[in-house]
């Protein structure tokens, strides 16, 4: 059996070097922003906010193991607890509680009552389809695959759209083997 999983990441989250949040929250909003000016179609913005989260999830993952100490899940149930519990609190500050499981155990909801990405944001009627957020679901995409696990993640519910609160549905599509890049001599 694995050891045991830290309850939170309030521990992690002390002694970790942060950034100003307002600073981070603006930037983001900046490059969300510049997206919007650049791509000009509210649909290629998600797509490409999804892509940037990806390619940052599998890089964020080996931090997130580094300073965590957090061993291998034993299941996806415990992989949803150390994201909502673990990889937010050490990221964002903010810690999220995992619901609605279904009956197969391999999708379950991230529900965030607070999201520090949306300080200051009012979405324009103009981009009413977008998943502002979208950079989430991409970076826990990314983690997950690196530790072999392929998903989909998408938002269900959006505060910036009148939402009581930010809902990440997480879909475990397969468990994927490990491959390693040789095979030891026999």
């Amino acid at each position: 059996m694995a050891p045991a999983v830290p309850k939170s990441g309030d521990a992690i989250f002390a002694s970790v070097d942060r950034v100003n949040a307002e600073l981070f929250t603006l930037t983001y909003g900046a490059m969300v922003r510049q997206l919007l000016t650049d791509l000009e179609e509210v649909e290629e913005v998600n797509k490409q906010l999804d892509q940037m989260g990806y390619n940052i999830g599998i890089r964020l993952v080996d931090e997130f193991l580094a300073k965590s100490n957090v061993s291998r899940c034993v299941d996806f149930r415990e992989t949803a607890e150390v994201i909502a519990k673990v990889g937010f609190k050490l990221f964002l500050g903010v810690t999220a509680s995992v619901t609605n499981w279904d009956a197969e155990g391999t999708t379950f909801s991230l529900i965030l009552e607070d999201n520090p990405l949306v300080d200051f944001v009012e979405l324009p009627d103009t981009c009413q389809g977008l998943h502002y957020c979208n950079i989430l679901s991409g970076v826990i995409r990314g983690a997950l695959e690196m530790v072999s696990m392929k998903t989909e993640v998408t938002w269900l519910r959006d505060m910036l759209r009148g939402d009581d609160v930010f809902e990440l549905q997480v879909k475990l599509l397969k468990q994927v083997p490990e491959e390693y890049p040789y095979k030891d001599d026999e």
